[in-house]
């Protein structure tokens, strides 16, 4: 599915509803979770629920179109980055990171499409393309293992963003299990103090069945 990517080019009216929707959206999965209805997300735009349903069908749709917005505005900067960068497995990590800030950021509307990861494949394609080209040039610098493969970069990235079910939304949790990949997939493990442990949420502790 990739209707969050591939968009006629809209009137400026429309457009400027589109952003409304698409900012309203992530403010709405903010505060309510990822079962906030989308007529609470067309009140909060200022727009009316038809408005809404013209250029957004559904909510995966919806929500498609707000991580989109998330990924290339403040991802692809940092990708490009990387790939100018000398070192490409810090600049990977770079990546990693960026990544990572928006699961935790905008981890509500990931759990809208809990399940369903298959529909993020139309806006993160190009990002993981740029991910192996980086992979294989650290490789070739002999910074990243040679025996990783982009399908282990894809896993350990999947589960990096399971991550995010465990901490608070918005929390940097993730920085410490993201430096133990780092020293997984490095050739020599960095000689740094992992980052801070950050205990579970009392929800996630309570809902956890004994060993």
């Amino acid at each position: 599915m990739s209707l969050a990517v591939a968009r006629k080019p809209l009137r400026a009216d429309a457009a400027r509803n589109v952003d409304k929707i698409i900012t309203a959206a992530r403010q709405c999965f903010r505060e309510f979770g990822p079962e906030v209805p989308l007529q609470t997300i067309a009140a909060t735009a200022g727009v009316g629920p038809a408005t809404l349903f013209r250029n957004f069908s559904d909510k995966e749709e919806l929500v498609l179109a707000a991580l989109n917005r998330q990924l290339r505005l403040t991802v692809d900067p940092v990708v490009d980055g990387a790939l100018a960068d000398i070192d490409a497995a810090a600049g990977l990590l770079r990546v990693m990171e960026a990544l990572m800030a928006v699961a935790s950021e905008d981890a509500n509307l990931l759990g809208a499409v809990a399940g369903r990861r298959e529909l993020l494949t139309g806006i993160t394609g190009s990002l993981m393309e740029s991910m192996s080209v980086l992979l294989v040039r650290g490789q070739g610098q002999g910074s990243l293992r040679a025996d990783i493969s982009m399908t282990d970069m894809f896993r350990l990235l999947a589960m990096l963003i399971g991550v995010v079910d465990t901490m608070e939304p918005g929390s940097d949790a993730w920085r410490r299990p993201l430096a133990l990949v780092e020293d997984a997939i490095r050739t020599v493990r960095p000689s740094r103090p992992l980052p801070v442990h950050v205990p579970l949420p009392a929800a996630s502790v309570a809902g956890q069945q004994p060993l």
